[in-house]
């Protein structure tokens, strides 16, 4: 299976990245996790990014705040999938990350969560990385049959309760 990278622009983009590491370990996906800035640390990230490929991994969560350039800046080095994460910032909300992440130009694409979207960033990695391996199709499939009976249970205890 290749592996999956985060690369967070910031150590306090943490709680957010632990929620896609979360999932990663769920589902048994190999991974690594780096800080590297678009703007402090440009050199480390580009040579990440161009590298990437060769070194094994299928996919790529960058995850910042504020200007959010990092998303863009690893596309701009790899044809690997790149899913961006907004992370909220104190000045708009998480507005302006989210802005910076999916505008980009055209034939360098970002897929994009929500803000502070880690999770989702990690379950759209695992369905990328299914696509060549079906061991972990079935994994996603089973988490998503789980996930249905689960909704289900709640209804039926809701209905039960108010509708009589």
């Amino acid at each position: 299976m290749k592996k999956a990278a985060i690369i967070m622009g910031s150590d306090s983009d943490l709680p957010i990245v632990e929620k896609a590491i979360a999932v990663f370990n769920e589902f048994e996906i190999p991974f690594e996790v780096h800080v590297f800035s678009a703007h402090r640390t440009p050199e480390e990230a580009r040579s990440f990014s161009c590298s990437a490929k060769e070194n094994g991994f299928g996919v790529i969560i960058a995850a910042a705040g504020m200007a959010a350039h990092l998303a863009g800046a690893i596309a701009a080095n790899t044809t690997l999938p790149v899913i961006g994460i907004p992370c909220k910032s104190s000045a708009l909300d998480g507005v302006d990350a989210l802005l910076s992440t999916v505008q980009m130009p055209s034939g360098i694409p970002v897929a994009t969560v929500a803000i502070n979207g880690g999770a989702n960033a990690a379950y759209l990695s695992a369905e990328i990385l299914a696509l060549s391996d079906d061991n972990l199709a079935e994994k996603l499939t089973a988490y998503r049959k789980a996930a249905t009976e689960k909704v289900l249970s709640k209804n039926s205890e809701i209905e039960n309760k108010y509708n009589k």
